[in-house]
């Protein structure tokens, strides 16, 4: 073997291979102080974009189990203001039974009818003022539909929503329906249209739906309330009732104003006449039997509203929890990915410490292998 000064192979090799150890106990150095099997994209360029999807996923279902938990609290309050409606209606029903006997003279008319106007306000107040972070719950909001959408998902998809429908539960609706002022429509006499007939429903400027009931020519104003309450399409909307005069009265559930719009002939024969009946009277035991019914009516929607709130509330329940399992099985995914195994990576740091110092002593003995040209030198 030549015996050379310029280049040193031995010390060349034994430099290269202590470079490579050297950046490998860095790497390994770096994996073990972060924690982080991926640092950079140059680690593991596949497993960082998986990863980092992951990361999405969980952020957005960590939010997503957040949004549950808040619409629970949304129908939790919905829900707690519609039982003290209940208990208010329920209150008015039992106003209403005392009303129908007429051991009640005029002064106790009075006073129950003044009681069951001070309960009418409260059910407008609770409209107004049951609201949850600045949003109305219970007077058809927070639009027209009355309904909430809440993101219950990582995903921009529509299974990543679910909407909850308020309208139901519109207690505005309720107190206009049951107020003094609810304007109704009183015909005279007998009924003479036979078939359909139509009623248009007006709150305020807006038209808010148009309903049909059937009766029968020669229907009774008894027979043809009878007729009318019996259509299912006429009663979501309207209720039908005879005064003690014989004229049968149409009354709006949600306080509007009514008008019959059949092209046929009218009930009675004659025109209809606009009176303000009251959505509930109790100035007579027919009044009071009238008002029972539409308190019914009313109780039964609220209840309805409450059972489909309730329904809604143990749905959002099973979300979280399915929430927190999809997060678990999740994370555990991404930290398969991109955790350092602690245990193997401390193997390959010692290997490679041990390395770097074998690699070193090996340098500074193959940067002496050429000493020996001093010899001839001398």
């Amino acid at each position: 073997m030549a015996m050379q000064v310029n280049t040193n192979i031995a010390a060349n090799n034994a430099y290269r291979n202590l470079a490579t150890t050297q950046n490998d106990l860095s790497k390994s150095l770096e994996k073990l102080s972060s924690g982080l099997r991926i640092n950079r994209a140059a680690d593991d360029a596949a497993g960082l974009t998986i990863s980092e999807g992951l990361k999405s996923q969980v952020g957005g279902l960590t939010v997503a189990s957040r949004n549950a938990q808040d619409a629970v609290s949304v129908i939790q309050t919905a829900e707690g203001s519609l039982n003290e409606v209940t208990s208010i209606l329920q209150r008015m029903r039992d106003l209403a039974v005392q009303a129908g006997n007429d051991s009640n003279n005029a002064e106790s008319r009075t006073a129950i009818t003044t009681e069951v106007g001070q309960l009418t306000n409260e059910l407008t107040r609770i409209s107004e003022s049951t609201n949850f972070n600045g949003t109305a719950l219970l007077n058809g909001a927070p639009d027209s539909a009355g309904v909430l959408s809440f993101q219950v998902g990582a995903n921009g998809d529509a299974s990543s929503q679910i909407a909850v429908d308020l309208s139901k539960a519109n207690v505005a609706v309720i107190g206009r329906g049951l107020a003094s002022t609810n304007v109704g429509t009183s015909f005279a006499g007998a009924a003479t249209a036979t078939g359909a007939l139509t009623f248009s429903i007006t709150n305020g400027a807006d038209v808010v739906s148009v309903v049909t009931g059937s009766v029968t020519t020669g229907d009774t104003a008894t027979t043809a309330a009878a007729a009318l309450n019996g259509d299912a399409n006429f009663s979501k909307a309207l209720t039908a009732s005879v005064d003690e005069g014989g004229k049968l009265n149409i009354k709006s559930l949600s306080g509007g104003v009514i008008a019959e719009t059949t092209t046929t002939a009218v009930l009675g024969g004659a025109a209809a006449t606009q009176s303000l009946i009251g959505g509930l009277d109790f100035s007579s035991a027919s009044g009071a039997a009238s008002s029972l019914v539409t308190l019914d009516k009313q109780i039964t929607a609220v209840s309805s509203a409450r059972a489909e709130l309730g329904a809604n509330q143990n749905r959002f329940e099973s979300v979280i929890k399915n929430l927190a399992v999809s997060k678990e099985n999740l994370t555990a995914a991404g930290s398969r990915i991109r955790d350092t195994d602690m245990a193997e990576e401390m193997v390959k740091y010692t290997r490679a410490n041990i390395l770097s110092q074998a690699g070193t002593a090996m340098l500074a003995q193959a940067n002496q292998s050429n000493s020996g040209v001093l010899q001839l030198l001398q």
